[in-house]
């Protein structure tokens, strides 16, 4: 729990995994008073204080650990329902995104993929070529996710179940007999990853030899590992179910989740070391964004789901869980051309960005709602695979720092006491805002712009400085703005996949401040590969001086041969005189404020310096 007061920020952090209730309520003075109580588990609290948010939650991290660097394809866009039905189904959506010109990275495969719930195992009538699927799809850059849950079919001719029961790797009912309750498969057992023995296996289940049909390709979904069991108390497991060490299940509860991800986590990396993993959990604990990204659960297709979606995630990012998102469109229920616009529209800035939908669901893919809507989806989309070089940017600062990816405003300007409540627009990074539309019908969203800051709308550079403001909205977009003072890389040419956007050039936006200075970074790796870790990445800085003397130097080992091929600057008061890179004249137009240097074929990695003129 995190309390900021304008000057100062405290913290508490209870170290139990027993079930737990916090209470916040206000007092006749307006102060406000917690109670904690937890029904079992030790008293293990750490206390924190520092002057801001961020100073707090840098604390929280170092007791915590620093969250993992994701792969590329994992911060793009991933297309899900419950569920693709066979192999046809698959490839038909695969190929109607490139039909209608539009990106993703991930299709994702829900239980009805198996073998009757039997998981590592697929259906051999619906998925009778698993790996030819998964490379059909890899040609184009993309990849697929399939979903494991915790829960084990009971069923002597499952392996997976008859090899476990063997090694007692189950958890156990208070008298000591294997624990069984009810889930997707029917009656199934549930593995006990609290014992490190259990946790080795289940890693050693994703090998290419124990996971038939899978390939490098191929990533994990773990839900319902709180754990859920449809016939348990509260729709979980008992409390006195017993673990392999003799401990109650109510004193570890909390961690069960965390600890199967973890092993999937494990299991991804043994089967390639030199990669890195990507694993999605419903369930989490404090320490979970060292391993796997993390969503809200089955929402609905519901206005108020929208928005309070959008709260947890600001929440979750303040609790050191930078890599979270919501279901697109909201699991339940048939969401109205317009919610489900708005919806990409929000969540392309979510920093987990999947479409889902409950299997009683209409198919509600982004082309199936009319070609306006359909070029409404497309454009939000693909808004995100521009901005991926800044996104991945954030990323890495957020692996360094465990800043959040998407940040409440507060978190930036914490001395700002108007900003604390302020939940319906957020920050990704520091420089990009947004202001979703969280209503129907909506022809204004109200904006607040924080002191002392100018931003600028994209994409007309339209200046917007400190105070409220009520922008004017219709359905082609919602309000995004670029802070003054901001360099902040893009890439927009259009690709089937982010791994097909490698060797694209770059534009950078430059948002001048009142001095007309800029700054921004781009982080660059291969994207894909643990190499990073070994020194094999670089830190771009560009550098826009109040002299108009534009710069970039690199930091770090990692070589591309990317070039920029546009800079765009918002906050201009005239065409400038001349636009030079070395003895090189440069062609730009100016309009609104707006200028555009078209060309300037310089290494993206630096070696340059360009001489704006301004008089």
């Amino acid at each position: 729990l995190m309390s900021h007061g304008g000057e100062s920020t405290t913290g508490i952090f209870w170290l139990n995994s027993a079930e737990m209730f916090v209470d916040v309520h206000e007092t006749a003075d307006k102060s406000l008073h917690t109670h904690w109580y937890a029904e079992s588990g030790v008293i293990d609290v750490f206390l924190y204080a520092g002057d801001t948010p961020a100073d707090v939650l840098a604390q929280f991290v170092e007791t915590t650990g620093k969250p993992y660097m994701p792969p590329l394809f994992s911060v793009a866009y991933h297309q899900c329902r419950w569920n693709y039905k066979n192999e046809k189904d698959v490839a038909q959506v695969d190929g109607k995104f490139d039909e209608h010109d539009i990106p993703f990275d991930v299709l994702w495969l829900d239980i009805e993929h198996t073998d009757g719930k039997r998981y590592f195992t697929w259906d051999k009538t619906h998925f009778p070529t698993p790996v030819a699927m998964q490379e059909r799809l890899a040609v184009k850059g993309r990849k697929m996710v399939t979903i494991i849950d915790p829960h084990i079919k009971i069923d002597e001719g499952f392996p997976v179940y008859r090899e476990a029961r063997e090694k007692g790797y189950f958890v156990k009912n208070a008298q000591g007999s294997e624990f069984q309750g009810d889930c997707w498969p029917g009656r199934s057992a549930w593995l006990d990853y609290t014992d490190e023995r259990v946790r080795q296996y289940w890693a050693e289940l994703f090998s290419y030899d124990r996971y038939q049909g899978s390939s490098p390709t191929l990533f994990t979904w773990n839900d319902m590992n709180e754990p859920a069991i449809f016939s348990g108390p509260e729709a979980t497991m008992d409390k006195d179910a017993k673990h392999l060490d003799g401990t109650e299940h109510r004193e570890v509860h909390n961690q069960y989740g965390f600890l199967q991800a973890m092993s999937t986590v494990q299991g991804q990396r043994l089967r390639a070391p030199t990669e890195r993993p990507f694993v999605l959990s419903r369930s989490f604990f404090a320490g979970s964004q060292k391993y796997h990204a993390v969503w809200t659960g089955d929402n609905m297709a519901k206005w108020d789901h929208l928005r309070a979606g959008q709260h947890m995630l600001l929440t979750l990012g303040l609790s050191a869980l930078p890599f979270v998102g919501a279901d697109v469109g909201g699991f339940f229920y048939n969401p109205d051309p317009e919610l489900l616009v708005r919806w990409y529209q929000a969540g392309a800035y979510y920093p987990f960005f999947r479409a889902h939908a409950h299997i009683e669901t209409k198919r509600r893919e982004p082309w199936l709602f009319g070609d306006e809507n359909t070029a409404r989806i497309r454009d939000a989309i693909r808004a995100r695979y521009h901005l991926l070089p800044y996104v991945y940017t954030v990323f890495r600062i957020s692996h360094e720092t465990g800043l959040p990816v998407m940040r409440p405003l507060f978190l930036q300007y914490p001395r700002q006491v108007d900003l604390f409540g302020v939940y319906d627009q957020f920050l990704v990074g520091a420089d990009v805002m947004v202001a979703p539309v969280l209503s129907a019908g909506a022809a204004t969203v109200d904006v607040v712009v924080p002191d002392g800051s100018v931003w600028f709308q994209v994409p007309t550079g339209k200046k917007f400085t400190e105070g409220k403001h009520s922008v004017p909205v219709d359905m082609s977009g919602i309000p995004v703005f670029y802070r003054g003072g901001s360099i902040v890389p893009k890439k927009e040419r259009l690709r089937r996949s982010s791994a097909l956007m490698v060797h694209d050039p770059y534009t950078l936006v430059v948002s001048l401040d009142a001095n007309r200075a800029a700054q921004g970074k781009l982080y660059l790796d291969d994207g894909h590969s643990t190499a990073f870790e070994r020194g094999e990445a670089a830190v771009v800085t560009f550098t826009l001086d109040t002299h108009g003397a534009l710069t970039a130097s690199k930091v770090g080992s990692f070589a591309c041969d990317n070039k920029v091929e546009r800079i765009v600057f918002y906050g201009a008061e005239s065409a400038p005189r001349a636009i030079r890179v070395g003895d090189r004249a440069l062609e730009s137009t100016f309009s609104d404020g707006v200028l555009t240097v078209r060309k300037p074929d310089v290494a993206v990695t630096g070696g340059w310096t360009m001489t704006i003129s301004w008089t």
